[in-house]
C-alpha cells in the first residue's frame, strides 16, 4: 500500500482538491509508519525466536503483532489530524516549497518528530536486537567449542 500510494500521490495532487490531498499525505504517512512499526516487530520476534527460546508463550501472539502493527502508526496519524489537519497538505501554498506537486507533511517539526524520530527509536531497537541476537549466538558458540575441547581431551 506505501507503494501505491506513493505513486498515485503525484497524479492525485495534480487534480488540486484539498481534502484528496490531505488524504493522500495521511495515507503515505501512516502506511510508512507502519512499514517502520512492522520492522520493529520483526526484530521483537527474531529476539522471541533466537535468544528467548525457550518458555515463551505470548498468548494471542499474532493479534497483538496486528494491534502494534497497524494501532501505533495510527494513534500517531490521529494525533497529528488532531492537532492541525492542514499539516498535510500538497504545498502549492509556498513558492519555496520544492514538492509542490507532492501530498504530504508540510511543517518541518511535524516530519521531524513523526516521521524522523519514529524511525530513529525504531533503528534503536532493531540495532539492540541484533547485538543481543548476536551476542547470543556468540556465547551459544564458544560454549559449543569449551564442550568439545573438553570432550576430545
Amino acid at each position: 500500500m506505501l507503494n501505491m500510494v506513493f505513486l498515485t500521490n503525484s497524479w492525485l495532487s495534480s487534480f488540486s482538491q484539498p481534502g484528496l490531498c490531505i488524504t493522500m499525505a495521511m495515507l503515505l504517512h501512516y502506511f510508512l509508519l507502519a512499514a517502520f512499526t512492522w520492522m520493529c516487530l520483526e526484530s521483537v520476534h527474531f529476539y522471541l525466536a533466537l535468544v528467548k527460546v525457550f518458555n515463551v508463550y505470548v498468548p494471542k501472539y499474532i493479534l497483538k503483532c496486528c494491534i502494534a502493527g497497524w494501532g501505533i502508526p495510527a494513534i500517531v496519524i490521529i494525533l497529528v489530524l488532531l492537532i492541525n489537519k492542514d499539516f498535510y497538505g500538497d504545498g502549492s501554498h509556498s513558492e519555496s516549497n520544492p514538492y509542490s506537486n507532492f501530498c504530504w507533511i508540510q511543517d518541518n517539526v511535524v516530519f521531524y518528530i513523526s516521521v524522523v524520530a519514529y524511525f530513529f527509536l525504531v533503528f534503536l531497537t532493531n540495532t539492540a536486537m541484533f547485538i543481543t541476537v548476536l551476542h547470543q549466538i556468540h556465547s551459544v558458540r564458544a560454549r559449543t567449542q569449551k564442550r568439545s575441547r573438553f570432550w576430545k581431551q
